[in-house]
């Protein structure tokens, strides 16, 4: 593929999607879980969510079940957990893997990018963040226990939407 917004996605509903339906937005890409001690991160990434949506910004968030089964739910459950539990109205994503060999094309791309200490390669656990510019370019990567509201991740997402210089993964 030879951009990120050109990889088929499926929304949580079922409906085929791509990033391209998010182009021109600063987004940030999480893998997520309903069943994880990350879990409350749900809290933090829906402020980010009401805090910048405005401003041209977007979560999206990806179920994934590799993690000790932390996302057992079906669509309907995942949606019912999110939208009750944390108020999260940002776009969620079918279940994927983010590691291994049937890890999802986008996060093969989303993998490449380095973490703050220069680490590329797997997602270590649920919840890692990824920061994508309004062009398309993964400009950060946060680590799991990286929260959502800390003050690396709201930097990136501000310079991003400043249009200034891309943040340091």
């Amino acid at each position: 593929m030879s951009t990120l917004h050109e990889i088929p996605l499926t929304t949580l509903a079922g409906d085929p999607a791509t990033l391209a339906d998010h182009q021109g937005k600063t987004l940030l890409l999480v893998n997520v879980a309903s069943k994880c001690g990350l879990t409350p991160q749900y809290a933090g990434l829906q402020r980010l969510q009401q805090r910048f949506a405005g401003q041209g910004f977007t979560v999206l968030g990806f179920p994934c079940n590799q993690f000790m089964g932390q996302e057992p739910g079906n669509a309907e459950e995942i949606q019912t957990f999110c939208s009750t539990t944390y108020g999260v109205d940002f776009p969620l994503f079918e279940k994927l893997d983010v590691n291994g060999e049937g890890r999802h094309p986008l996060y093969g791309e989303l993998t490449r990018t380095a973490d703050a200490d220069g680490e590329a390669g797997d997602v270590q656990w649920n919840f890692e963040k990824f920061l994508v510019s309004p062009q398309g370019e993964v400009v950060g990567r946060f680590r799991p226990r990286t929260e959502p509201e800390a003050d690396e991740v709201v930097s990136a997402i501000e310079a991003q939407l400043s249009g200034g210089s891309p943040a340091a993964p």
